[in-house]
């Protein structure tokens, strides 16, 4: 049994149960994963769905905080019960309010502290599709970055490696990162084709706000021809925003998977 007990600043005890749920969501249904008043989050959604079926207000923790338009085929997040259930009745009620809004919940087990889905997460992998075609995207309009130009994706794989390590990413991130420090270790960025669709998988303990993105963006040009190796390594150590490529749109990035030490 994982019942956890604890002592509030009142000095009663507490007890409550916590749950590790998997979570994949179209990103296009949503604007990004952190709740926001009046606007349809993940975050949100399922919290409200927790509470039509538990009666319980809690909070979801999430392992990554996706941005509007990012998808996931392997979110994880935890939240804490004062009661006891299934994880196939929780999986079952949560999916039935869910559905409609483009998310699933397809894993819920219980976990003990100090289990946490953000903070116990020793990598994240993302993957980012483009497709490479004149013709426009039908099925796959919100769900790869569509680019017209022709892309030398061995010329991009290679580029790519020169960022795999611990560098500063100063060039690659938002204006509007929060984090304290643009130090990150990438411990892998692969790029593959196959027919029309490149795919580049990129994994590390965690990224700065829109990292990825705009990795794919200076990248591309790299693809087209117009950077080469050495100018991105320049645009890696220069630590330059603005010497880096655009952002690459959204739709194309997905979070597919987040380890953890008992994995």
């Amino acid at each position: 049994m994982n019942l956890i007990t604890i002592f509030d600043i009142d000095g009663l005890m507490k007890t409550f149960y916590r749950y590790k749920i998997g979570i994949e969501y179209d990103g296009s249904s949503f604007h990004g994963w952190q709740r926001q008043d009046n606007l349809r989050t993940v975050q949100g959604a399922i919290e409200e769905a927790i509470e039509k079926i538990t009666g319980q207000k809690v909070l979801v923790e999430g392992a990554g905080r996706t941005d509007t338009g990012v998808h996931a085929s392997g979110q994880v997040g935890h939240f804490d019960l004062d009661k006891q259930y299934s994880p196939h009745r929780l999986q079952d009620g949560l999916n039935s309010y869910l559905r409609e809004f483009g998310a699933a919940i397809f894993n819920v087990e219980e976990v003990v502290p100090p289990f946490h889905a953000r903070f116990s997460a020793l990598s994240r992998t993302y993957h980012y599709h483009i497709i490479n075609r004149r013709a426009p995207l039908a099925l796959e309009r919100f769900r790869a970055w569509h680019v017209i130009a022709p892309l030398d994706f061995e010329a991009m794989q290679r580029a790519a490696q020169h960022l795999i390590g611990h560098h500063d990413f100063s060039a690659f991130r938002s204006s509007a990162c929060q984090s304290n420090s643009a130090l990150k270790t990438l411990t892998q960025f692969d790029i593959h084709r196959q027919d029309d669709r490149l795919t580049a998988v990129i994994k590390a303990r965690s990224f700065l706000h829109n990292q990825v993105r705009i990795m794919i963006g200076t990248l591309k040009m790299v693809g087209e021809g117009k950077w080469n190796e050495d100018d991105l390594l320049r645009i890696l150590s220069n630590k330059d925003r603005t010497r880096a490529g655009a952002t690459a749109p959204p739709h194309g990035l997905y979070l597919v998977d987040v380890g953890y030490e008992e994995e």
